[in-house]
């Protein structure tokens, strides 16, 4: 009796886990077909219209995260180097450009300051 029980199970448990790649297929199936009649559509009314067809583009450039991302590292490095040689002007533009994080650090006296790793 133990097996049969065990048995059905590992088939209806079979069919539910197919049942639902099914349905995620034909979902994932419908979605591209929407998005292809969409650029049908699109591309017939722009031939219809004597316009060219422009295609999808995406308007973001992925280079310009990388950029973005050196740049930032960049300036604050350079303020790094600059306080290492004891440039107060340097530090308060690195501090405005911060926002002015830790206002009244300079009157801290209960902690020893160290150098960054």
């Amino acid at each position: 009796m133990n097996e049969i029980v065990a048995g059905l199970l590992r088939f209806v448990l079979r069919v539910v886990v197919v049942a639902i790649g099914v349905v995620l297929f034909l979902s994932l199936l419908a979605a591209v077909m929407v998005l292809a009649l969409v650029w049908t559509l699109r591309a017939g009314w722009a031939r219809l219209t004597g316009r060219p067809v422009t295609p999808w583009v995406m308007r973001m450039d992925p280079r310009s995260g990388f950029s973005t991302v050196f740049r930032s590292s960049e300036r604050w490095s350079a303020s790094r180097r600059s306080t290492a040689a004891g440039d107060a002007s340097a530090d308060d533009a690195a501090a405005s450009r911060r926002g002015g994080v830790l206002p009244g650090a300079a009157e801290v006296s209960d902690v020893e300051a160290r150098d960054v790793r």
